[in-house]
């Protein structure tokens, strides 16, 4: 019993250092990649966390539980990182909520698509944010104005690829109607562009 207080004695420090490292790194410091940091603010948690395992009084925790003790709160620091930070900087879902609340609670429906490009877009600098993230990931590097995908990035594209056209739903419900739309988002793509690199 006094082995399991421990445990969850030590999971509550964990949240709170994991809150407040948090909190402090994005506060004060430079931030490259949302989600990066908030893995990096769990792990940093987990290590600060682990070391009181070092404490004689909690010296009862066998090998195995210390590892599991460990795996739990970075599982948890994973789930964090996540499902708050990441989900609310980069959450359609949430924008749309909090213009509607901009706009006084409604916005006529067929309006959206100018929210979308002509406010969303801008507000959240998405092209900014989402080239940043994309050349830290190490799938693009930008050169003389182009953004050009690596090696790297052709993978993780053919799996993205893969898994949409294999594992998203086929009958998903999009305002109303069963579709297999986002299956294969590119099939009724333009071909009448002129931005690629090189032309």
């Amino acid at each position: 019993m006094k082995t399991l207080r421990n445990a969850l004695l030590l999971t509550a420090i964990y949240v709170v250092l994991l809150l407040g490292i948090h909190f402090l790194h994005v506060r004060f410091f430079s931030v490259d990649v949302v989600f990066y940091a908030a893995i990096g603010d769990a792990l940093l948690a987990a290590v600060l966390t682990g070391l009181l395992l070092l404490v004689p009084a909690l010296r009862r925790f066998t090998l195995t539980e210390k590892v599991l003790l460990v795996m739990v709160w970075l599982l948890g620091g994973y789930g964090f990182a996540i499902s708050v930070p990441t989900v609310i900087d980069r959450s359609l879902s949430f924008y749309i909520l909090e213009k509607l609340d901009q706009r006084g609670g409604g916005i006529r429906q067929d309006a959206f698509q100018d929210v979308f490009t002509k406010e969303y877009m801008v507000e959240h600098r998405l092209v900014d944010v989402r080239l940043t993230e994309q050349e830290s990931s190490g799938t693009v590097r930008i050169e003389h104005g182009c953004v050009l995908l690596t090696d790297k990035g052709r993978r993780v594209a053919a799996m993205s690829r893969f898994y949409r056209q294999h594992f998203l739903p086929k009958q998903r419900l999009l305002l109303g109607k069963y579709s297999d739309d986002l299956t294969d988002p590119f099939r009724h793509s333009r071909q009448d562009v002129t931005y690629q690199c090189g032309q």
